[in-house]
């Protein structure tokens, strides 16, 4: 694991502040002063001057980059900019070059894994689509571990299959879905994850959360399970709201004729070539995970 604060210390302060040393000798100045400008040693200064610091070259030809060097240069040099301004105009341009640009490329480059994330994103924005991405995954992961540890859940799974999934908060399609590919399956009566979640992984229960969601049903997170008349009577004796579907004409849709923002369970009982299921809805994947482990609890 890299931060980006590394790269900014270890490749683009030491080129800058040698590009910036270099402006400053060429102006005229000792290497005493630059080094009392920069704040740093007068050996560092040398070694600036002698080629001694390696650079990094897409800083060294960034026009931005290049641009500041010289105001910086200039204001320094001729007594008309402060320390202290040189300081935040170097900031700034740090922060731009962080949020999806130079910096932001350069991190990539050192952390392979971030590629893997469309889109200009800053690693330091609270509300990215970064976090809240890595978020969700995270979410969903440690609700299927609650689920792998629930001795009876593997009974709970349908035929087909049960899926675990969490969506980003703005979620509209299943490709902003978090779930598990080729679903939890039991296994000799046990509760088996294939593989790790990811985005777009489930078409059917992602398409459930999602219409409950369109309907205004405020859930993040749905699980299925097997139908039982049992079950939903259960579920409404420990307090969570029930509505009904008929999977033939409701979906895809937004269920809105079907739900209403107190909903905490859907299910449907079958339709031609359908498998009746009772689906869990709620804020993450770890709180379905253990209302799900909960009815495995009820009945051991």
């Amino acid at each position: 694991m890299r931060f980006i604060e590394e790269v900014v210390v270890d490749e683009f302060l030491p080129t800058f502040r040698s590009m910036l040393a270099e402006e400053l000798r060429d102006r005229g100045l000792t290497q005493n002063e630059v080094a009392g400008l920069l704040g740093i040693s007068q050996s560092a200064v040398s070694k600036y001057a002698h080629g001694e610091i390696e650079r990094h070259d897409a800083v060294l030809t960034d026009k931005r980059v290049l641009d500041l060097v010289s105001r910086l240069g200039e204001g320094l040099s001729e007594g008309e900019m402060s320390r202290v301004q040189a300081l935040v105009e170097t900031e700034v341009l740090i922060r731009q070059l962080e949020r999806g640009d130079l910096l932001a490329t350069m991190h990539e480059a050192s952390m392979p894994e971030l590629s893997a994330y469309d889109g200009d994103f800053d690693v330091h924005d609270a509300d990215s689509t970064l976090r809240a991405t890595e978020r969700t995954l995270s979410s969903v992961r440690r609700g299927l571990r609650v689920l792998e540890h629930a001795s009876g859940f593997a009974t709970l799974i349908p035929a087909v299959g049960s899926n675990l999934v969490e969506c980003l908060p703005e979620a509209t399609g299943i490709d902003e879905v978090a779930a598990v590919p080729g679903r939890i399956l039991d296994v000799k009566g046990r509760a088996t994850v294939p593989t790790e979640p990811e985005f777009g992984a489930s078409g059917h229960v992602a398409t459930v959360l999602l219409a409950a969601r369109a309907g205004g049903v405020d859930a993040r997170a749905a699980l299925n399970i097997a139908y039982a008349a049992e079950i939903v009577e259960r579920l409404e004796a420990a307090g969570y709201a029930t509505a009904s579907f008929d999977p033939e004409t409701e979906l895809p849709g937004d269920l809105t004729e079907t739900v209403d923002d107190r909903v905490d369970v859907l299910y449907q009982t079958g339709g031609m070539g359908i498998e009746p299921a009772v689906y869990l809805l709620g804020p993450d994947a770890p709180t379905i995970a253990t209302i799900a482990r909960d009815l495995t609890d009820v009945d051991d």
